[in-house]
């Protein structure tokens, strides 16, 4: 067998097209209750990457057939020693040496390119949970990665939503949100919220546990937010967001954010839900999150099932999403190589 690598940019399209196969046949079967992996995402992070971000890639052809990709995330704004990386091996190519030439590959790229540690996610089972391949935990482990922080997903079915138990839960929250009320807002942020939900964005990864992830906080800015922003309507992310604004201040002190991509409309993310640390206290969290909730339904209707990450060890946010109706599926591994 014989195993070759080349890198490739979006300018060469059929790479592209042969990397994309590759991310969908793995989703298809590694993650059969994921949506379809979405073309123009996936498309969109060459032409539109985030602000920052220098992304290199690699597709390896085993005896001249495509097999597995490696795409390599260079943070340039902040984070000048980390790097993240993706690889992905066809289900039906595994085991042949595919991925370990993808990384020693991307091991030297990344050491050519000055980078001291590099960080990649794999799913793996939870006890009572659905079957997951252990391939990908088994693969860091030989390569000398540690698991530096576990992740929960857990997923909401709107049809099994407690709809009295969720008034009941808000019915309580709310006086204690007294000096607060709720603005929301689709796609971009609009420019009287700019500063605070960049600063906000700015502060997650001081707030979020890390575990062992050695990972500096980013500097957010107006400019860097509007790069975000063009970046996920690139591709094709269509975003709600609820803000908790202090009345007294009139500043937006938290925020909360759905998304529904464009290659499934019975699918959505929960993603950043976070409260400035001088309002906390507020049952703001919970109050965000449930009227995003109510927000998003609105106007996407054939929403099914929401999906989120938190850290195993994120026992405030993780209890807020239960109280919603999030329910574990799998975990996922930040496993973390020291170069």
């Amino acid at each position: 067998m014989s195993i070759t690598i080349a890198p490739f940019d979006g300018t060469d399209r059929a790479a592209v097209d042969e990397a994309y196969r590759i991310a969908a046949a793995a989703i298809e079967a590694d993650l059969p209750d994921f949506p379809p992996s979405c073309r123009q995402r996936f498309d969109a992070l060459f032409h539109t990457p985030m602000p920052g971000t220098r992304s290199l890639w690699a597709l390896a052809r085993l005896d001249g057939v495509p097999a597995g990709y490696l795409q390599l995330d260079l943070p340039q704004l902040d984070n000048p020693d980390n790097a993240t990386a993706e690889l992905t091996v066809r289900p039906d190519l595994r085991r042949r040496g595919v991925g370990r030439a993808l990384h020693e590959y991307g091991v030297r790229l990344l050491r050519q390119h000055g980078r001291k540690r590099v960080v990649a996610m794999a799913v793996a089972a939870l006890p009572d949970g659905p079957a997951r391949p252990a391939a990908g935990a088994a693969f860091a482990t030989a390569m000398g990665a540690h698991s530096a922080l576990v992740e929960v997903r857990r997923r909401l079915e709107i049809e099994r939503i407690d709809r009295l138990a969720l008034r009941a839960a808000l019915a309580e929250a709310e006086p204690r949100a007294e000096g607060y009320r709720s603005v929301s807002w689709q796609g971009g942020t609009p420019a009287e919220y700019v500063a605070d939900i960049a600063y906000l964005e700015g502060r997650l990864l001081m707030d979020a546990p890390m575990g062992d992830v050695q990972w500096e906080p980013e500097q957010v800015d107006a400019e860097r937010l509007r790069g975000m922003e063009r970046a996920l309507d690139a591709r094709g992310r269509r975003r709600y967001h609820l803000g908790m604004l202090h009345e007294e201040t009139g500043r937006v002190v938290a925020w909360t954010l759905l998304d529904v991509g464009a290659s499934a409309d019975w699918h959505a993310y929960q993603q950043i839900t976070i409260v400035d640390p001088d309002h906390r206290g507020h049952r703001l969290g919970l109050i965000a999150k449930a009227e995003n909730l109510h927000h998003l339904l609105t106007h996407e209707p054939a929403v099914r099932v929401i999906d989120t990450w938190n850290a195993a060890s994120n026992s405030h946010m993780v209890a807020i999403n239960e109280q919603l109706g999030f329910r574990p599926v799998d975990a996922w591994d930040n496993w973390q190589l020291t170069l």
